[in-house]
């Protein structure tokens, strides 16, 4: 079958915008799709975070992040069957894979979790965190009037949140992993 008589061609639509351009359902597609690899690598990075934080000060607070942030990927699924858009299996394995790779960073502990990789992981959430605001805010612009299955205005709320919180977290990992350990000369 070729592109001009795929389904997805068939049903393409043109999103208005305030300007009166439009996007096609193939340009929004690539974009949620983008987004869908994008929250599965936020889900499997929060749950590694969280896992190896249990016990510690950070734990509670990423265990709290993983739930929302797996809610916000289902969020993102039903936004993707209200519009009729296939999944991308292969970002959303990419998104996969790209976390396990991540995995093998230098971290300056070769085998056990450092201070280190607890900032690099935040700071990944939070990097993560704000372009899923900006999908929120870009969805709730473009198409806010027609998107029914989800509430846009709590997403880009929760979103906010999350990004104030992670921001907390990583002021303290930063204080941690960057100071050194070295003890000031014996005057």
């Amino acid at each position: 079958m070729s592109s001009a008589t795929s389904p997805l061609s068939a049903a393409r639509v043109s999103l208005a915008t305030p300007t009166g351009t439009g996007c096609s359902i193939d340009g929004l597609a690539i974009y949620l799709n983008d987004h869908l690899g994008g929250s599965t690598l936020g889900v499997e990075l929060v749950q590694r975070a969280r896992d190896s934080n249990e016990g510690n000060e950070y734990g509670e607070e990423l265990s709290g992040l993983a739930e929302e942030i797996s809610e916000d990927r289902d969020a993102l699924l039903q936004i993707l069957e209200e519009l009729e858009i296939r999944r991308d299996l292969f970002k959303v394995t990419g998104g996969w894979i790209a976390e396990k790779l991540g995995r093998l960073k230098l971290n300056g502990s070769l085998l056990e979790y450092s201070p280190l990789s607890r900032l690099i992981e935040i700071e990944g959430l939070y990097l993560g965190v704000t372009g899923k605001l900006a999908l929120w805010t870009n969805l709730k612009a473009a198409r806010g009037d027609r998107i029914k299955s989800v509430d846009l205005d709590d997403l880009v709320a929760r979103a906010e949140s999350q990004r104030s919180r992670l921001e907390d977290l990583r002021t303290r990992a930063a204080a941690e992993a960057l100071t050194t350990n070295e003890t000031p000369p014996n005057p």
